[in-house]
């Protein structure tokens, strides 16, 4: 069956086959008109160098061959092209680069070769169509289960990804591209600790590899290895100084220990350069200290207009801009950014939300009281875990921050060992019947007892010594019925705050991955409220198992709320949670600045600057409460404020 390709695709093969009827400069023009519709196209840049040739125009080859592989790796015509040009003008190291990437793509198959191809011009559809079309047929080959990872990646399904890489290395350990690969998805996943040694013996391998470095550096910063990563990344910054990426990922570093004067000095720099200019406004937007001019806003606006700038770029950019006006109180340009950087993103989403909401709908049929009565006394019997829980920007960050400031808690981050060990019950092919949460009753005593002692297992590596930790994964919630099987002594605490203020709170915030719910109104309501009506659920058929605190009580009455917390954990008062904002541990959310400051009611009514453009989040915030019966005050159970 051939692959269903997208309209773009299709439009630009019949363009570039016009163009080969007309004569060299006609065709060139015909090319040149279409690079701004088809700026990441390698195939057009391929299609430019060849008609260059033709001019003869040597130079302008070189460039466009260079273009067309760096956009598409997947190109032998242009590996080629490029071998001869480099030689001919003596450039003998890229030229036996280029044409052992030539050699290499004519030892492939050439359905392989032709799914890479595909991957390259951002034809994922199409592409994972092809190369498991070949699976099927040929069997394992570590090439097309390398680009099925890699469109796993792009699909930001990294659990698969990290499966098919680490049977790739299995099977051919001195492929380095992708060990590297492997190294990377196991670090986007945090899970570090399998991470280094990946990259150590990647290391060994070529110890100067720039890229092999960086990845280290972020390796060791999320290992608690912070002093290990800023050496690395500075070192690095030594050699290469216009590499801006390396100034914002140490200026996170910085960031989170609240150093951020210091990392403002290292970004100014950078935000000169127009090439990186979207993730260094967006990193100075996070610091609290920071005030853009308003010669650097006249830049940012500039930059998110122009045609060249890519989109990953262009809402960093929107991101930053509204974030830069709203402190300047020019809220209807604020928001107006916020909405177009939301928009921009959620274009390039290709994970549908719906999902995330078929599966909590899925719990209460399975995870009854009938059914934890059941299992009562399996799993592991340890309380060492506190889970935090519930939607991003609700105040979780700052409950870590005060019961980490206690001396028989360790604060560590947000932990991915519980979505782990829940996907293994997964289904990988979506046309299959749901296992999970079905799958649970199917589990022994053995399994449920070894799955908890293998969660503090591997989360061990996090902690400092004290007798209890916290995991701040807020999406925890929606498998709080597995934790309790595996782990039933461990206490949950629910971070609530306002439906208004914290679906707004999320709307103004760009996350670094995950959260695919929050970039339209529609979609970030429903899945609030969704998150409202399970926690509801967990209340009913988990009496007394978790607590709720409400962001607006801690703040109206903190010590009363530190004292509640401190009772339902059994851990005994301790002042220096009332001095959280003294903590000196490093916080690695956007939070990191508000914890580092006392408590303040400045974020309890900071989205009614905005309440003129909210009528539409307000709306579809009534409609699916209502549909969920959620309708009430504040503080009925788990219902759901709008105002």
């Amino acid at each position: 069956m051939e692959p269903l390709l997208s309209p773009g695709y299709v439009q630009l093969d019949a363009e570039l086959r016009s163009a080969e009827a007309l004569s060299g400069a006609q065709r060139l023009a015909a090319l040149q008109a279409l690079e701004p519709h088809y700026p990441r196209s390698g195939r057009l840049q391929q299609a430019l160098a060849q008609t260059h040739l033709t001019l003869g125009q040597e130079s302008q080859a070189l460039s466009a061959y260079r273009r067309a592989v760096q956009r598409n790796d997947a190109l032998a015509e242009s590996w080629t092209g490029l071998a001869r040009l480099c030689r001919g003008r003596g450039e003998l190291s890229e030229a036996e680069e280029a044409a052992r990437c030539a050699f290499r793509l004519t030892q492939l198959p050439a359905q392989v070769v032709s799914a890479s191809s595909l991957l390259n011009e951002g034809e994922l559809g199409a592409a994972e169509q092809t190369v498991r079309d070949y699976l099927q047929r040929h069997g394992a080959h570590v090439d097309a289960m390398r680009i099925l990872a890699q469109i796993s990646i792009r699909l930001n399904v990294l659990d698969d990804a990290e499966i098919l890489l680490e049977n790739v290395v299995a099977m051919r350990p001195e492929y380095a591209a992708a060990r590297f690969e492997y190294a990377s998805v196991l670090a986007q996943r945090r899970r570090y600790e399998l991470a280094l040694p990946q990259i150590l013996q990647l290391l060994r391998q070529d110890s100067r590899n720039p890229l092999y470095r960086k990845l280290h550096a972020l390796i060791c910063d999320g290992l608690g290895r912070a002093d290990e990563a800023l050496q690395i990344y500075a070192g690095l910054l030594q050699e290469r100084p216009r590499d801006t990426e390396l100034a914002v990922s140490m200026a996170q570093i910085l960031r989170t220990r609240g150093a951020g004067d210091e990392a403002v000095r290292l970004l100014q720099p950078a935000l000169r350069a127009p090439a990186s200019r979207g993730a260094v406004a967006l990193a100075l937007s996070n610091i609290r200290t920071y005030r853009f001019d308003d010669e650097e806003i006249a830049q940012l606006r500039h930059a998110a207009a122009a045609e060249a700038t890519s989109l990953a770029d262009r809402y960093q950019l929107c991101f930053a801009l509204g974030k830069a006006l709203e402190e300047r109180a020019q809220y209807e340009e604020s928001f107006a950014y916020y909405a177009r950087g939301n928009a921009l993103k959620r274009s390039e989403i290709k994970v549908n939300p719906e999902i995330l909401i078929q599966t909590m709908r899925r719990q209460p049929l399975v995870c009854t009281r009938e059914f934890f009565a059941a299992r009562r006394g399996l799993g592991c019997q340890r309380a060492d875990p506190i889970f935090i829980v519930g939607m991003p920007r609700a105040g979780s960050t700052l409950l870590e921050q005060i019961l980490a400031s206690h001396s028989q808690v360790d604060g560590t981050q947000e932990l991915p060992d519980i979505p782990r060990l829940v996907h293994q019950f997964r289904d990988r092919d979506p046309a299959a019947p749901h296992r999970y949460p079905a799958v649970l009753a199917e589990l022994t005593a053995e399994q449920l007892r070894r799955l908890g002692e293998e969660y503090l297992e591997d989360t061990h590596v996090h902690r400092k010594g004290a007798p209890f930790f916290i995991d701040k994964l807020p999406n925890n919630f929606r498998d709080i019925g597995f934790i309790q099987l595996i782990l039933p002594n461990a206490h949950i605490i629910d971070a609530r705050r306002g439906a208004m203020a914290c679906c707004f709170g999320n709307f103004k915030q760009l996350f670094a991955y995950g959260m695919e719910f929050k970039y339209s109104f529609p979609e970030l309501a429903r899945y609030y409220c969704h998150y409202v009506a399970l926690m509801e659920h967990w209340d009913a058929v988990l009496p007394g198992k978790v607590l709720r605190v409400h962001y607006e009580d801690v703040v109206e009455d903190l010590e009363a709320s530190v004292r509640r917390m401190l009772e339902f954990l059994g851990l005994p008062f301790e002042s220096a949670c009332l001095k959280f904002h003294e903590t000196t541990r490093p916080v690695r959310t956007v939070s990191s600045d508000q914890v580092r400051r006392p408590i303040s009611r400045e974020g309890l009514t900071q989205w009614r600057h905005f309440e003129p453009w909210l009528g539409p989040l307000q709306e579809a915030l009534r409609r699916e409460a209502g549909a969920l019966g959620l309708m009430g005050p504040r503080h009925a159970g788990a219902h759901v404020s709008i105002d």
